[in-house]
């Protein structure tokens, strides 16, 4: 905000998450300036008072903050390639998946066109943006995250810049997204199993509710073994998973679900106990995976 009027924006890319970035803005009293290649996706914004701007290069020139919202590090490079010379002087904020070496080129791509540059992450769903407790965190110049944190605020309360490396928002976003598959994946082959006793799934999501809590409260202790290296006091040993292991075949044969995804993740805790881990923290397989492809 400058004074009592609030921050243009301008938001690239409509899509599910896009599209609430700029819901969000504009509901936030924002002048909101929105570009799509579709630009049929424009429309409901524009209902809601935003501007549809006809081209990427009039989009970037109405704002001092330009929010983007595409697919990968290469897409915003790409679309944003004809307005290049238009960044001068204006605030980049990329939202989008990639990896950190994306993001270091993308940073110098736009720096080098004379931009002031962040990338971040949402770490929730498009519904959730804008929800007081809604997580973002971003990385890069941090006199932008300065000039511009009450604008940012509005995509989420829990509003976050890591440091000053553009990288490291692409690095904790893949760090923590690393949770996501493994954790579904569990869920969706409980849910078969379930299934293929005629039971409703609907059954077990207070129990997995319940698991995920407890897991989650078990975080700040690994992070402390791992910070630490002790992984001595061990409340879960490699060998308490590795015996647990043995009844994946069993839920096959009962069931028919196919559980061979978790044959790596098997490897992997044979592998630590192999390495002399067996009697230590489930924790000590971060050891084995900074040595991946290593036989222990």
């Amino acid at each position: 905000m400058t004074g009592i009027h609030p921050t243009p924006v301008t938001v690239i890319g409509l899509g599910s998450m896009g599209a609430a970035l700029a819901g969000a803005f504009v509901r936030a009293g924002h002048p909101t300036t929105v570009w799509n290649r579709t630009a049929a996706k424009a429309a409901p914004f524009v209902g809601m008072g935003a501007v549809h701007a006809r081209s990427v290069e009039d989009a970037v020139a109405a704002s001092p903050i330009v929010v983007a919202c595409l697919t990968t590090f290469d897409d915003t490079r790409s679309v944003l390639e004809p307005a290049a010379a238009a960044l001068n002087g204006r605030a980049l904020v990329t939202l989008n998946s990639g990896s950190p070496a994306g993001a270091r080129a993308t940073a110098a791509w736009a720096t080098g066109h004379g931009a002031r540059f962040l990338a971040g992450a949402v770490k929730n769903v498009p519904s959730a943006v804008g929800a007081p407790d809604t997580l973002l965190y971003y990385s890069g110049d941090a006199t932008v995250f300065a000039e511009f944190e009450a604008t940012l605020r509005v995509l989420g309360g829990d509003t976050v810049h890591l440091g000053e490396e553009a990288d490291l928002a692409a690095l904790f976003e893949m760090a923590v997204g690393a949770m996501l598959l493994p954790a579904l994946v569990g869920f969706f082959q409980g849910a078969a199993a379930l299934q293929a006793r005629g039971l409703q799934v609907h059954a077990m999501v207070r129990f997995a509710g319940k698991w995920l809590d407890m897991i989650k409260s078990l975080l700040p202790v690994y992070a402390a073994e791992i910070d630490s290296g002790d992984y001595t006091d061990a409340a879960s040993s490699v060998n308490l998973f590795l015996a647990g292991s043995a009844h994946d075949e069993d839920l096959r044969r009962e069931t028919n679900v196919d559980t061979d995804w978790l044959a790596p993740l098997n490897d992997l805790v044979r592998r630590a106990a192999a390495a002399g881990h067996g009697e230590h923290s489930i924790s000590a397989l971060t050891e084995v995976l900074r040595q991946p492809g290593r036989s222990a």
